[in-house]
């Protein structure tokens, strides 16, 4: 009997060490209180949220509305697009502190640019390309804002169906980009015209045409809706830009762009992008409203008779074209004008960081 007492016991002990084991392991858990704290030991903790990838932690942009940003445009069809941008910073409605030039010689606009009196111009697409040679790639261009403006007008006197009646003939043309485009589309056509520069500048030609004093000519439009308004005997006998297309790539004849000093687009990044904003803007009312767009180009300077520049709306092919469509185009006209008039881009096609494309 003492001896299955002492049995007992001894079995006792040994379950009772054998817990004490247990309850020392790092495996086991204490006991919880009831079993609303077990349910909460069993669930586990919430996922510590990833944090946000750097590219969606976008910090607002800041824009300095105040900063002046010189704009200069040529008037006449270059500068269309620009006029109620013009018009909305005379009203105080524009977003920027736009301080505005209208120039009537290209000259005066390229100078602005080069000795730094000028942030951005509106100006011919050579000569934008010409200030990047000369200035090492000082100058960008922004945007493309005119196609191909130029016709050939006859007063009856010569009967003019295609390229080939052109052979031998002297056709009058302003100086440097009417003259260059016209002499591509000569030659590539097999033509030999004789090219006459007698009347440097646009506005002395349109008076000669106007005039009766030159049987054919080359002519951009506004000036070419003038002509025709004085000398009902004109004609036109050729629209250059399909000319150009059918022998060239379609929609690379790009006579008017938008340049920007390089220190500047550096320096505002944010400031051009609403620029191009605003200025884009203001190239949709030609076609919206061309009548409306038409008042605000004779009241800002750009084109003295806004009947005129209504009428001539329409075949001055305007546009507002950037980023990569915009290096297309303009590229392809550039390596042609390379070719037929090296001078006049500067001497040679710029490098890819002429195009200055914003995200």
């Amino acid at each position: 009997m003492k001896k299955n007492w002492i049995a007992w016991l001894l079995i006792c002990a040994l379950c009772l060490g054998l817990s004490a084991c247990g309850t020392a392991a790092p495996a086991a858990e204490p006991a919880p209180q009831n079993e609303d704290a077990q349910a909460l030991e069993e669930t586990p903790a919430p996922a510590e949220p990833a944090p946000p990838e750097a590219e969606d932690e976008a910090e607002p942009v800041s824009v300095d509305t105040e900063l002046p940003l010189r704009v200069f445009t040529l008037n006449g069809t270059t500068g269309f697009g620009m006029a109620a941008l013009i018009s909305a910073a005379n009203a105080g409605e524009a977003a920027l502190n736009y301080q505005f030039t209208v120039e009537t010689d290209a000259s005066n606009v390229t100078a602005a640019l080069v000795n730094g009196d000028c942030d951005v111009a509106a100006l011919p697409t050579n000569a934008a390309a010409a200030l990047y040679n000369k200035t090492e790639g000082g100058i960008q261009v922004l945007a493309l804002n005119t196609l191909g403006v130029l016709y050939l007008v006859s007063d009856g006197s010569v009967d003019v169906e295609s390229f080939a009646d052109l052979d031998g003939q002297t056709v009058f043309a302003p100086a440097q980009n009417p003259s260059f485009i016209f002499a591509y589309l000569c030659r590539a056509n097999g033509v030999e015209a004789v090219i006459d520069n007698s009347y440097a500048q646009p506005a002395e030609l349109n008076t000669a045409v106007a005039s009766g004093e030159v049987s054919l000519a080359v002519l951009p439009e506004p000036l070419l809706t003038v002509a025709r308004s004085q000398n009902p005997d004109l004609q036109v006998v050729m629209d250059l830009t399909e000319e150009w297309d059918k022998v060239s790539e379609p929609g690379s004849l790009v006579q008017g762009c938008v340049a920007v000093r390089r220190e500047f687009a550096e320096a505002h990044p944010a400031e051009l992008a609403l620029f191009l904003a605003e200025y884009g803007d203001s190239v949709a009312l030609l076609g919206e409203d061309p009548a409306a767009a038409a008042l605000k180009i004779e009241e800002t300077g750009i084109f003295p008779k806004a009947a005129v520049a209504e009428k001539a709306i329409p075949r001055c092919n305007l546009c507002f074209i950037t980023g990569a469509e915009m290096q297309r185009q303009l590229a392809a006209f550039l390596e042609i004008m390379s070719q037929t008039a090296p001078q006049s881009i500067g001497g040679a096609v710029p490098g890819e960081d002429f195009y200055c494309i914003l995200p």
